[in-house]
Protein backbone atom coordinates (compact mmCIF):
# COMPACT_ATOMS: atom_id res chain seq x y z
CA UNK A 1 0.00 0.00 0.00
CA UNK A 2 2.87 2.01 1.13
CA UNK A 3 4.48 2.18 -2.31
CA UNK A 4 1.08 3.08 -4.46
CA UNK A 5 0.68 6.05 -2.42
CA UNK A 6 4.22 6.90 -2.93
CA UNK A 7 4.30 6.36 -6.91
CA UNK A 8 4.98 9.95 -8.46
CA UNK A 9 3.61 7.96 -11.90
CA UNK A 10 0.39 6.89 -10.46
CA UNK A 11 -0.15 10.39 -8.19
CA UNK A 12 0.18 11.80 -11.31
CA UNK A 13 -2.36 10.40 -13.21
CA UNK A 14 -5.03 10.26 -10.90
CA UNK A 15 -4.63 13.59 -10.61
CA UNK A 16 -5.28 14.34 -13.90
CA UNK A 17 -7.58 11.70 -14.47
CA UNK A 18 -9.57 11.47 -11.20
CA UNK A 19 -9.09 15.50 -9.82
CA UNK A 20 -9.75 17.27 -13.16
CA UNK A 21 -12.61 15.06 -14.74
CA UNK A 22 -15.24 15.71 -15.87
CA UNK A 23 -13.19 17.93 -18.25
CA UNK A 24 -15.48 20.22 -19.99
CA UNK A 25 -16.71 22.60 -19.97
CA UNK A 26 -14.58 23.10 -16.55
CA UNK A 27 -12.61 20.62 -14.55
CA UNK A 28 -15.43 19.34 -11.85
CA UNK A 29 -12.84 20.27 -8.80
CA UNK A 30 -12.05 23.94 -10.03
CA UNK A 31 -15.95 24.57 -10.67
CA UNK A 32 -16.71 23.67 -6.69
CA UNK A 33 -13.78 25.14 -5.36
CA UNK A 34 -15.22 28.31 -7.23
CA UNK A 35 -18.62 27.30 -5.49
CA UNK A 36 -16.69 27.03 -2.01
CA UNK A 37 -14.86 30.53 -2.69
CA UNK A 38 -18.28 32.08 -3.38
CA UNK A 39 -19.57 31.04 0.32
CA UNK A 40 -20.44 27.19 -0.63
CA UNK A 41 -24.79 28.21 -0.27
CA UNK A 42 -26.57 25.47 -1.14
CA UNK A 43 -23.78 22.86 -0.84
CA UNK A 44 -25.14 19.41 0.54
CA UNK A 45 -23.37 16.28 2.06
CA UNK A 46 -22.86 14.63 -1.45
CA UNK A 47 -21.25 18.15 -3.02
CA UNK A 48 -18.61 18.31 0.14
CA UNK A 49 -17.92 14.46 -0.12
CA UNK A 50 -17.44 15.01 -3.86
CA UNK A 51 -14.69 17.63 -3.05
CA UNK A 52 -12.90 15.26 -1.29
CA UNK A 53 -13.16 12.66 -3.83
CA UNK A 54 -12.02 14.77 -6.53
CA UNK A 55 -9.56 16.59 -4.37
CA UNK A 56 -8.07 13.84 -2.60
CA UNK A 57 -5.29 12.83 -5.72
CA UNK A 58 -3.93 16.30 -5.10
CA UNK A 59 -3.76 15.96 -1.16
CA UNK A 60 -1.47 13.08 -2.06
CA UNK A 61 0.48 15.07 -4.28
CA UNK A 62 0.85 17.42 -2.05
CA UNK A 63 2.32 15.27 0.21
CA UNK A 64 4.96 13.63 -1.56
CA UNK A 65 6.07 17.17 -2.59
CA UNK A 66 6.37 18.11 1.41
CA UNK A 67 7.95 14.70 2.04
CA UNK A 68 10.58 15.20 -1.29
CA UNK A 69 11.35 18.85 0.23
CA UNK A 70 11.70 18.19 3.62
CA UNK A 71 13.66 14.99 3.11
CA UNK A 72 16.57 17.40 1.17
Amino acid sequence: MNDLINNWKLVLLLCLALGLAPFFPEPHLWGKLKWIAGGAHGMKLMDWFDVLLHGFPFLLLMRLLVLKFKSK
